[in-house]
């Protein structure tokens, strides 16, 4: 009988920093660039230490495919149990009947309904890209865009949704499917609304909840699932989970479609480790601490925009009913892509983002979009974000004054941005080192 070959040395045993110091490397900068750091991208969090460790578990070595209990593969008894655990925390912290965990982004999980109730070819109304909108609601280049008839819908004056002009593009093109929510839309949407237009046009309403899922998880923000035939969130943003989404129904019959359109219609195996950390960041949404947070959250946002609008800068629609704001920076000359850079430099981390009637290419834009979500995790305050408020109004006046960047301003306000994140310290004491079986470890060399 031949002998297997014996693995190589360290093969179980050796930590990243020795089986790997390249990524070793990498990972201990963006350590330190996230402490060193204002993380202010709306789509981004921290998450626990015990997200970490789930993520980093070895049920990363496990493939299973199909539902809880209905697998192709043996050996799932504790795979089911994790996505069970998963599910059922799902159910309970948004009070729905029906949860899929396994969409690895928000946007398979927004395939996942298209593909259930549409077939191509099909009508579908949502919002325009530069009101807030989303690359998977029908943008040209996505391919629900392609596959799909796409009719937009923007906002008002006021920047807010025109629902007059949500109903009336509803009636002129009788959708199959109407999408109210987006990735850069600061105010709350009037749910009930857009369930009676609707079913005046006989319409599935899915509601893409994933950059207030928090708010909703913690009270302080209407919840959209008592209204929309289905709904998707993500787990990380304002949920401050590991990266995936979620799609939730009470529609038992819409809820077998949706099974099917994840698995086997746009996905293989379920990425295990994911869904874990999934389970665990729902475990901790429905702790009576979270509803605090989220609350901060949104405080925090709005201090935020109260901060920019009071030094002159242009906040759409005048303030923002979830995380998240948009700063139009077309009345101080500048492009999103130019100022994102500074900021970046200057310590403050956001992205560039299309404004209302945008003329610039999306490499471009015209405005910036801000999140509160990950700065109230490290445990800043309002106190905190009026000084970030007035950091990033420096940055932007600087640059409009002289023609572009400031090099002296964005290293002042560096300076001040580093000295405040020593004092808001994340993942204190820990090291990249991840042996197997581990996330991040201790240190032992303070």
């Amino acid at each position: 009988m031949s002998k297997s070959p014996a693995l190589e040395p360290g093969y179980f045993l050796d930590s990243l920093r020795a089986a790997d110091p390249e990524v070793y490397d990498a990972l201990a900068g963006e350590l330190e660039r996230q402490q060193d750091g204002i993380e202010l991208i709306a789509s981004e969090n921290l998450v626990s230490q015990a997200s970490l460790d789930a993520l980093g578990s070895i049920i990363v070595n496990k493939t299973v495919e199909g539902r809880p209990g209905r697998r192709y593969y043996g050996g799932a008894e504790f795979a089911d149990r994790i996505e069970t655990l998963a599910i059922e925390r799902a159910k309970a912290l948004f009070g729905c009947g029906f949860a899929n965990v396994q969409p690895h982004s928000g946007s398979q999980a927004n395939q996942a309904v298209f593909l259930a109730v549409l077939k191509p070819g099909d009508t579908v109304l949502s919002m325009a890209l530069d009101a807030g909108g989303h690359l998977s609601h029908g943008a040209a280049p996505n391919l629900t865009g392609k596959w799909f008839n796409p009719i937009r819908y923007g906002i008002d004056g006021e920047g807010f949704i025109d629902m007059g002009e949500v109903e009336r593009l509803a009636h002129a093109h009788r959708p199959k499917l109407i999408i109210c929510g987006g990735s850069a839309y600061p105010r709350a949407i009037d749910f009930p609304a857009f369930r009676a237009i609707a079913d005046s046009v006989d319409a599935v309403l899915l509601a893409d909840m994933a950059h207030f899922a928090g708010l909703v998880a913690g009270g302080v923000h209407p919840s959209p699932l008592p209204y929309a035939h289905v709904t998707t969130a993500t787990t990380y943003k304002n949920l401050r989970g590991a990266r995936g989404g979620i799609i939730l129904t009470d529609d038992p019959a819409l809820a077998r479609k949706l099974d099917s359109a994840v698995f086997p219609g746009v996905q293989g195996s379920v990425i295990l480790n994911a869904v874990a950390a999934k389970a665990v960041c729902l475990g901790e949404a429905l702790k009576p601490s979270f509803k605090a947070y989220a609350a901060q959250v949104l405080t925090n946002a709005r201090v935020l925009a109260g901060a920019l609008m009071a030094r002159g800068i242009t906040v759409v629609s005048g303030g923002t009913d979830t995380p998240l704001l948009v700063a139009d920076l077309r009345p101080l000359g500048l492009t999103g892509a130019a100022a994102s850079e500074s900021l970046e430099a200057a310590g403050l981390t956001c992205n560039k983002n299309a404004v209302p009637g945008d003329t610039e290419p999306p490499a471009v834009t015209s405005g910036l979009r801000f999140g509160s979500a990950a700065g109230t995790t490290r445990g800043f305050g309002g106190a905190e974000f009026r000084r970030i408020g007035g950091w990033i109004a420096d940055v932007l006046h600087a640059m409009a004054e002289g023609g572009g960047r400031d090099e002296t301003v964005e290293h002042i306000v560096s300076a001040e941005v580093r000295t405040l994140c020593r004092s808001f310290p994340i993942y204190h004491g820990l090291d990249v080192t991840t042996p197997a079986g581990a996330g991040l470890n201790r240190s032992t060399d303070q």
